[in-house]
């Protein structure tokens, strides 16, 4: 249970630092049995209080004092990891609010299956794995509803720029709107690469796929989005227009 994690530290109390409540989010708090982001320092019980996060360790000794159940652990893993799972997932969605929550999720099932974690070096592998898991689920969910993405204009993700007038708003929320017609694969294997910068290889490795169906799936993806931008002339300009500049 992931509860279990809400205990005293397994490793020997240091003397020298001082214990602090964990910044977690609400939802984050909730899985592991409370609510951390309420409780006051002055009112937390000493059996459950949480440890500082120890920024010096490398994440293969943070994955062992994860998987042992260490409480301060916890919040060196949301420190390390969250911000990075919070902007691929902004990018992939288009909308920071969902990319928030969808992390929270992330990190519950990382926290409730940290034993099952083999290699202690590989913990950033591991925490990206879960959260494509969950985005593929979030996108399938989505795609299955046929749901379109008008958010209010800022709370759409940055694509390189600041949108600096409703136009340009506008346009980043029709793209997304175009993002969101993709087949849930295609859709995350286009935002991993080109939203996220990362390469073929690495999006098969976090993906689970092969290189050349991760390349079928680009060239698919690059496909359908070039057709339709093109039904669009002011989105069409719009990118012609940043590829020449």
């Amino acid at each position: 249970m992931a509860a279990a994690f809400v205990t005293k530290s397994s490793s020997p109390a240091r003397t020298d630092q001082k214990s602090e409540p964990i910044r977690l989010p609400p939802t984050t708090a909730s899985c592991l049995g409370f609510d951390l982001m309420s409780t006051r320092r002055s009112k937390l019980p000493g059996s459950l209080g949480i440890p500082a996060p120890r920024r010096n360790v490398s994440d293969g000794d943070l994955a062992l004092a994860l998987r042992a159940g260490d409480a301060w652990a916890i919040g060196e893993t949301w420190r390390r990891f969250a911000p990075a799972i919070i902007i691929m997932a902004t990018r992939a969605l288009g909308s920071e609010s969902e990319a928030e929550d969808l992390t929270q999720e992330v990190f519950c099932r990382v926290f409730a299956k940290a034993k099952t974690l083999r290699e202690p070096e590989a913990l950033r592998s591991f925490v990206f794995s879960f959260a494509i898991r969950v985005l593929k689920t979030e996108l399938r969910r989505r795609k299955a509803r046929a749901w379109l993405s008008f958010q209010r204009p800022e709370t759409l993700v940055n694509l390189g720029g600041e949108p600096t007038d409703m136009e340009a708003r506008d346009l980043l929320r029709r793209f997304y709107a175009l993002l969101d017609r993709l087949a849930p694969r295609h859709r995350l294997v286009f935002a991993l690469r080109h939203l996220e910068s990362m390469t073929v290889e690495e999006v098969a490795v976090h993906m689970e796929l092969s290189v050349s169906t991760v390349k079928r799936a680009l060239d698919r993806a690059a496909d359908k989005l070039s057709r339709w931008i093109e039904a669009d002339p002011g989105l069409s300009g719009f990118l012609d227009a940043g590829e020449q500049g």
